[in-house]
Parts: C-alpha cells; structure tokens; sequence
C-alpha cells in the first residue's frame, strides 16, 4: 500500500503514530502566571541534544478557552519554563486521566490524585514519584505547519533521578518499566532490554 497523506489513506483510523513507533511520553508539568498548575502527555517528544542537555514537545491541538493551542503551551508562553515528567507503567491510569480536555481552572494533580513537589530551579510542580523529572527553560517556540500544531524546545537546567532507580551508579529502566506510546490507544512497557557497542568504541 502507498498514499499520499495530503489525499488520505482510506483505512478506518491514520495509520501514522502506529509507524513511528514507540514514542517516549514526556508528562509536562506547567504553572500559568495566574497560579494555576496543569500536567498533561504528550507522545510527541524526545532529548534533541546532549550539551548543554535540550528537549522538545509538539501540541497538536486546541481548547476554546486557550485560543489557538492547549493549557501547556499557553502556561509556558507566559512563563517560559515547563518540567517533563518520565511515565512509568505503575503510573499508566493516572496519566491517562491528565489526557482528558479539562477546563483550565482544572489542577490535573489534585484530579488524578498526584503527589506533587516543587521543582528546585524553575516555579512550577514535578510529579513527586516520577521515576525522573526535567527542570527546563524554554530556548524555542515554533509554529509548525498546520493547524494548532507547536514545537516547544527546552534546555534541561535540573534533573531529578528517583534513588531506587538507580543501580551500580546507571539509571536503570528496567526498574520502573517506562511507558511508551504506540499507535491508536496502544501502549508498552519495556521490561527487558539489550546492549549492543557501536563499531570502534
């Protein structure tokens, strides 16, 4: 099969986050200049560079109480600064309650029943028992192609490390099985992984 996306692909759902697949799920914390907190995923992210340590995140959508994209974005505009939560699969059920498209008056953390802590660098909450949290000041904010569609760059400025993930001085995934976004509603964990050295090293 081949198609144009511009001319559409004829099958019962997009096709397209199940070929790019798994996804990391960056849960971006974020406090409005109002006060307000909010914690959402997004499928759309990942570390772009190494130094000095840099993410990024894309919204896809909009609310009608936020103009022209999401409560995430709209907190980091007035702020410049977002934390990236990594979701581990114990904490599957309460990151998919964030997902839903509440009202921004809505605190995510008291809706999922989250512990929250303050970050140390930047003014907004992290996710008290994420297995890892990155504290970021945004560097980037870019209106991509499309309707609604943002790309936020960040520079990671403090990092987080939950002590029993860590083993033998190595952050250690198996620890906490990350949750990883596959396509339509799908979901995995990685449970087991493997080394492979790079030609030369």
């Amino acid at each position: 099969m081949f198609y144009r996306p511009a001319d559409g692909h004829g099958l019962p759902h997009n096709p397209f986050n199940a070929i790019v697949t798994p996804r990391p799920i960056g849960w971006i914390s974020t406090r409005g200049a109002d006060g307000a907190e909010n914690l959402a995923p997004y499928s759309f992210f990942n570390a772009v560079a190494y130094v000095p340590p840099q993410v990024m995140f894309a919204s896809t959508s909009a609310k009608p109480d936020r103009g022209d994209t999401k409560d995430t974005v709209a907190n980091i505009r007035e702020t410049g600064v977002f934390c990236v939560n990594i979701v581990a699969y114990a904490m599957r059920d309460a990151m998919n309650r964030t997902s839903g498209p509440w009202p921004r008056e809505t605190d995510e953390f008291t809706d999922a029943g989250i512990t929250r802590e303050a970050c140390t660098t930047i003014a907004c909450s992290r996710v008290a028992t994420a297995p890892a949290s990155l504290e970021c000041r945004v560097t980037q904010i870019i209106a991509l192609e499309g309707a609604h569609n943002i790309a936020v760059f960040g520079e990671v400025v403090g990092v987080h490390l939950r002590d029993d993930c860590l083993a033998d001085g190595i952050f250690d995934v198996t620890r906490f099985q990350p949750l990883a976004r596959l396509g339509y509603r799908d979901y995995a964990t990685i449970q087991e992984t493997f080394r492979l050295d790079r030609p030369g090293e």
